[in-house]
């Protein structure tokens, strides 16, 4: 009779094609068996009434460390475990220094090791005179590299990471096409949203609603639509994250059909809010691209249930609360950006299947397309043999109401405190470790036991 170091018995397991009630088995962090389970095990888990999820791959966060106060890797990376994410790929902006050599990327590889809960993966930048500096960080091991047609303000700004220059972005996309990584854009047309910002600011129309005014769909189409005509004439492999608009969706569905290597993601927010919840919210609810209106929303979800949209990731973007206040009521003042990583799973199983998605699209959604994207499939992102033991335990009848005290990020504002979901991520597996326990006292590691993934392009990767 086989020997097992966990099972968990009788849980609803989500793979890729189905939702079954079976037993799960894992052996050396990765999954050993499943079916109905004869073996012994160390640790044996009931999880009867529980959806057993692959583990939310998360490929869009800024825990932003080293050099700032705003995250790290510790609260972010437990944050991230409590809502369910096993994996997270971090992006190269608002830490000191940013992600743009390998020697700043070596440092974050230091900070993160040794406090991070759950696996963790770099993006690279793409900034304007730092061409020499992509190949380098390929061979380091970053995923692939992110760039801003906007300009990205933060604390790296004063270090090099700024919006690409079209020059910088075409010759960018040419060494990245040979490289076979992909390129990541925040795709807005920062000159216009720049100009209508400045004509809004001398008519002193500073509200939620002016400041989302400032960056209209318009302004997203159209980067999306140069990024698309310079990807075609490179062959650059492109990744939109955040995507707002369904209009955006459509056009880069058209280049998709017309053979491009392109994906794209939206966020929980676009998919939960609406512009009237910013007003209502306040700054807290301030993100770029801005929070749309409910005939926009309502548009995503239809293209998201049609299987347009490829991902879905938080983009946490956290702060001190401080950055979220403004004494003259100035919204243009204020930082912009969502601190919602713990919250992905929850909102996507709330809204989701209310908007008739099922377990297995959520699955796909927030694990399977993202580790397919990363490179990291099937090793990640999905639950079936020989994958690691990456897994979300989620309680569907723990009907509860967000509070400040249930984030364990360290600035503890989210637009979704208030909010009462309809289930609860409850224990979160991390390679077969268990990394976090809602109840009692919340629980995780006391060391992080998150290791480094890196891209299969790196001369010394541990390949997924």
């Amino acid at each position: 009779m086989p020997v097992y170091d966990v099972v968990l018995r009788n849980g609803l397991v989500v793979t890729e094609s189905s939702a079954l009630m079976m037993d799960l088995a894992i052996t050396n962090g990765r999954i050993a068996a499943m079916g109905s389970i004869e073996g012994r095990a160390a640790v044996q888990v009931d999880v009867s009434g529980h959806w057993v999820m692959p583990g939310v791959i998360d490929a869009h966060v800024h825990l932003n460390e080293p050099g700032t106060d705003w995250e790290g890797f510790e609260t972010g990376s437990r944050a991230l475990a409590a809502g369910g994410c096993t994996l997270f790929v971090d992006m190269p902006l608002n830490g000191v220094p940013p992600t743009i050599d390998p020697s700043a990327l070596m440092e974050k590889k230091a900070c993160a090791t040794g406090k991070s809960v759950i696996d963790f993966a770099f993006w690279g930048g793409l900034v304007p005179h730092r061409l020499d500096e992509l190949e380098p960080l390929a061979e380091a091991g970053v995923l692939g590299f992110k760039a801003f047609l906007s300009a990205p303000g933060g604390p790296s700004a004063d270090h090099g990471y700024v919006q690409v220059d079209d020059a910088t972005l075409y010759e960018g996309m040419r060494i990245l096409a040979r490289l076979g990584l992909p390129l990541l854009l925040h795709a807005e047309n920062g000159a216009i949203a720049d100009a209508i910002r400045s004509q809004l600011e001398r008519e002193g129309r500073l509200t939620a609603r002016d400041y989302a005014a400032s960056r209209p769909p318009e302004v997203e189409w159209e980067a999306v639509q140069r990024a698309l005509t310079l990807a075609e004439a490179t062959g650059c492999r492109l990744h939109f994250v955040h995507i707002s608009t369904p209009e955006s969706v459509d056009r880069i569905q058209a280049a998709k059909r017309k053979g491009l290597d392109v994906t794209l993601e939206t966020c929980p927010h676009y998919l939960a809010l609406t512009v009237d919840d910013f007003e209502r919210l306040g700054p807290v609810a301030k993100c770029a691209p801005p929070l749309r209106d409910e005939q926009t929303r309502l548009e995503l979800w239809d293209r998201l249930r049609r299987g347009l949209i490829d991902d879905v990731a938080s983009d946490h973007s956290p702060c001190p609360m401080d950055m979220k206040r403004s004494a003259s009521g100035n919204y243009f003042e204020v930082w912009g950006g969502i601190a919602g990583g713990q919250s992905t799973l929850e909102v996507m199983l709330d809204e989701g299947l209310r908007q008739g998605l099922r377990l297995v699209d959520v699955a796909r959604l927030t694990a399977a397309h993202p580790a397919k994207r990363l490179g990291v499939y099937p090793r990640k992102g999905v639950i079936q043999i020989g994958s690691d033991a990456d897994l979300a335990i989620v309680n569907p009848a723990e009907r509860y109401t967000l509070r400040p005290e249930h984030l364990f990020q360290r600035h503890r504002h989210s637009p979704y405190i208030g909010r009462t979901f309809s289930s609860r991520v409850v224990q979160t597996w991390c390679r077969g470790h268990l990394v976090y326990q809602a109840h009692g006292e919340p629980t995780f590691p006391t060391a992080g036991i998150g290791q480094w993934i890196r891209s299969a392009h790196s001369s010394h990767a541990e390949r997924a």
